[in-house]
């Protein structure tokens, strides 16, 4: 399994790691009490997909329920990553499931949750699409199994995205979000990211990648995996080009493990020019124009930053692409119900400053105090650990509820006690930091 898809993988932990206190298991009358208990019930018994269902949109959806007599009365929502334009529409089974099998549905219904996920009606650029669909997933849910007592929302990459916007936007539905690893603080600034690195790449290395920053040749898209490993790595790799590879990251700011130090530079260069070629002309075509704005940027960091300034290809945002973003596509800081974000420090995806950014957005709009932000001093798109994952959702749960995870819970998804003992340190951590900024 590739290290891009294994980033998904830790949100099955933090939508398993939600049995609170007052909610883990509803009390019942002794003459209702079934015989079977969470403690003796096989794991098989307690989960229950629904068959995949279609939203007026056209998104596929998928509903899994406990059995009555253990679900808790919650839902989770999971909004998944970006899945390329050119895949199949269809629920991304290869960012629920781990390698031993174990799906985030059977973990949510374990721990006695109800849990919904949407394929949202497009993939590639589909933020836009991923909010209503999100939303639209929880009228489905209440229509099928009745409200919801309370909805959290968690989602990664693209899709802390549309979690951090449907909890700006649609607070009355749902009580708290965690996005991991999103383009949160300033869409525009994530195009950036990846048309700069295309452009300063082009400079350093001309015509090595065919077309240019803002109009990828098809036969590229459908050659990639083959032209990357045969045509690129061979002459960006090559010693002689060693001074041009460390001027482009230099210039650009694309991340690096110092400890891991080959593959961590092919993992960031692969990654921004995968997106540059996947993610360019469908974005031009559902934004309405092209949102690649370098007219005026200064680039630094280089030999010879004048040359480079004078030799870089530039290009000019169309006013309807940027309109579209402002409109739909742009986080605004206001809160009115908790939101967690969590992201690693040296992410070659969505770089970590879109956290700066976004606090700043929280702080303009007094909503501050429903936000945190917990930094992971890692490499990496979204490479978290379970107890880090578990407790990024616990911290969401306390803000929006003041109650802590159940303990049975946590020891069932944190067998080790080294683990347990780090997740209740690590998690008291956060939370005195909460308390403090709440103050």
């Amino acid at each position: 399994m590739s290290r891009s898809l294994r980033i998904i993988l830790v949100l099955i932990l933090i939508a398993g790691g939600s049995g609170l206190l007052p909610a883990f298991q509803a009390p019942l009358d002794a003459q209702e009490k079934p015989e079977q208990s969470i403690e003796t019930v096989a794991p098989a018994a307690l989960v229950g997909c629904d068959p995949d269902g279609v939203q007026s949109s056209g998104a596929i959806y998928r509903i899994c329920m406990p059995p009555d007599w253990w679900w808790n009365g919650d839902l989770v929502i999971y909004a998944h990553g970006y899945v390329a334009y050119n895949e199949p529409l269809q629920i991304p089974e290869d960012q629920l499931c781990l390698d031993d099998g174990t799906c985030i549905f059977d973990i949510a219904n374990v721990l006695g949750y109800g849990f919904a996920t949407t394929s949202y009606a497009t993939n590639g650029l589909a933020v836009k699409p991923g909010v209503q669909d999100v939303v639209d997933l929880i009228d489905i849910f209440a229509q099928q199994y009745g409200t919801p007592d309370r909805v959290f929302v968690v989602g990664v990459s693209e899709g802390g995205l549309v979690t951090t916007l449907v909890t700006e936007q649609y607070a009355g539905l749902v009580d708290g979000g965690l996005a991991t690893c999103g383009p949160v603080g300033d869409f525009n600034v994530q195009t950036s990211y990846f048309g700069d690195f295309r452009a300063v790449f082009d400079y350093f290395f001309p015509g090595l990648v065919p077309g240019s920053p803002v109009n990828i040749p098809q036969p590229l898209i459908d050659n990639w995996d083959d032209f990357y490993q045969n045509v690129i790595q061979p002459v960006v790799f090559d010693p002689v080009n060693r001074a041009a590879l460390q001027q482009l990251f230099s210039v650009t700011g694309a991340p690096f493990d110092v400890n891991d130090l080959a593959y961590s530079v092919d993992e960031s260069l692969h990654d921004a020019l995968w997106y540059n070629v996947f993610a360019t002309n469908d974005a031009i075509g559902k934004l309405g124009g092209q949102p690649f704005h370098n007219l005026t940027r200064e680039y630094t960091g280089s030999l010879d930053d004048a040359a480079l300034n004078a030799g870089v290809a530039r290009f000019g945002a169309d006013p309807a692409a940027i309109a579209e973003i402002t409109a739909h596509y742009q986080t605004s800081g206001q809160l009115s119900v908790p939101l967690v974000t969590m992201h690693t420090l040296r992410d070659q995806q969505v770089p970590y400053y879109h956290e700066g950014i976004y606090r700043l957005k929280t702080l303009s709009t007094g909503s501050a105090f429903r936000h945190i932000n917990i930094p992971i001093d890692r490499y990496g798109h979204c490479e978290f650990t379970t107890v880090e994952a578990i407790v990024a959702f616990a911290i969401m749960i306390f803000m929006a509820t003041g109650e802590s995870l159940d303990q049975v819970a946590v020891q069932k998804l944190l067998p080790e006690k080294t683990d347990q003992a780090r997740f209740t340190e690590q998690f008291r951590q956060v939370q005195a930091e909460f308390l403090n900024q709440k103050q």
